[in-house]
């Protein structure tokens, strides 16, 4: 049943509380509450109790205005949830929650927690004044996963009354395919002119294959500029420049056909792993997932931070 009117729920980036948002209904104190004052009632009739009657509506009294405080306290509240940055599969997603408070008056003892969730977080917001939670989930599987639903409430002042709302948010996170845990060698051998390792290769002047010495009239960007400075230093030795010829033999390319998995989620799993891999060796590699994902076919040879992020992304899309 409560998955059934979740999903009814409209969703939206950001959410206000109105009216139309906003529920209500006693507390397992306020039942005890409405219980004492039926008691109280019954007996103030059969005995003709004049403080009995007061005490009773007195307590009526302040249980009914609570109702009004407690709508006041979240009436007009601002919710704001962040997608968080992309994780790997079986991880803690951190999702920040922002509370604005546009009115003159603080809201007191606001209850923050996921809508199946059990742990309650507490926080006072300032008059004018906002404020940030972090919230935490699981990343259950690759690819984009929604957002869980998040549950404001309050029982402010009296807590004889619950009243709470529900924001449903449009925002996704991405989820990267866990990586293998205990994942095999790269396979250095597949290099995009199957001439093996560029460690292993050397060119004619002693170079590591790729580099070479320069030449009049090569751009300046191909100059390896480390090297240059030492040659500088030392007065010793020249320019060398980066070999476009050769560059192609020092691709690595990861290739889902020949990672030597069958089944798919562990290509992906172990395709992740060589990615970070050859990202912490510094290596230049391509990305290739074969003829199951033909609108994610890979990603082309490059280095860097942004291409791992690229390939990793196209491994979670695959």
């Amino acid at each position: 049943m409560r998955q059934w009117w979740l999903a009814h729920l409209p969703s939206a980036s950001s959410h206000v509380v109105s009216r139309r948002n906003l529920y209500l209904l006693p507390t397992r104190a306020g039942w005890m509450l409405a219980l004492t004052l039926l008691l109280l009632l019954v007996t103030s009739i059969n005995f003709q109790l004049n403080l009995g009657f007061l005490l009773t509506f007195m307590l009526t009294g302040a249980a009914l205005v609570s109702v009004g405080i407690g709508y006041r306290n979240l009436l007009g509240l601002q919710l704001e949830l962040h997608a968080p940055d992309a994780q790997f599969a079986g991880q803690a997603l951190r999702l920040d929650l922002r509370l604005d408070n546009p009115s003159r008056r603080a809201r007191y003892a606001l209850g923050i927690r996921h809508y199946q969730g059990t742990a309650l977080s507490l926080a006072d917001v300032a008059a004018q004044a906002s404020t940030q939670l972090q919230l935490s989930t699981t990343a259950e599987r690759r690819g984009y996963q929604s957002l869980p639903a998040v549950l404001v409430e309050t029982r402010f002042p009296l807590g004889v009354f619950r009243m709470w709302t529900v924001f449903r948010t449009t925002e996704k996170a991405l989820v990267y395919p866990s990586p293998e845990t205990n994942p095999p060698p790269l396979p250095l051998g597949l290099a995009d002119a199957g001439t093996g390792s560029s460690a292993s290769l050397r060119a004619s002047s002693g170079e590591f294959d790729g580099v070479r010495g320069y030449r009049r009239g090569d751009p300046l960007k191909l100059v390896v500029w480390k090297k240059a400075a030492t040659a500088m230093a030392t007065g010793n030795g020249h320019f060398v420049v980066r070999d476009n010829q050769h560059q192609a033999q020092q691709d690595l390319w990861l290739d889902a056909q020949h990672c030597g998995l069958a089944e798919r989620e562990g290509q992906l799993s172990r395709l992740a792993a060589w990615v970070l891999m050859a990202d912490q060796q510094g290596l230049r590699y391509g990305l290739r997932l074969g003829q199951a994902s033909p609108a994610h076919a890979g990603q082309p040879a490059d280095s860097g931070p942004e291409h791992r992020q690229a390939c990793l992304r196209a491994l979670a899309l695959a």
